[in-house]
């Protein structure tokens, strides 16, 4: 199993939500929760092309997108506030 990291963005979107909207934040936990299998599931997830080579996104709201980088050995919560 990979271990889950942050980057310093995405701690700081995490406890965005966390303090300004509980649905939403209940949305993202639920997408955190469901990396075990970063490739598939919920929130549609996509490789990210241009902006972000090598990291993917899987939608929390229309407007928002949380964004990950998947390695052997982790996954790092890029960011998970606005669109890429």
């Amino acid at each position: 199993m990979r271990r889950l990291a942050f980057h310093a963005q995405g701690w700081e979107d995490v406890s965005y939500w966390a303090l300004n909207n509980r649905a939403t934040a209940k949305r993202l936990l639920r997408l955190i929760d469901v990396l075990r299998d970063p490739f598939s599931g919920i929130g549609k997830p996509e490789p990210l092309k241009h902006a972000m080579p090598g990291a993917w996104s899987r939608r929390i709201t229309d407007e928002h997108r949380l964004v990950y980088l998947v390695t052997d050995k982790e996954i790092v919560i890029l960011q998970a506030r606005y669109h890429y």
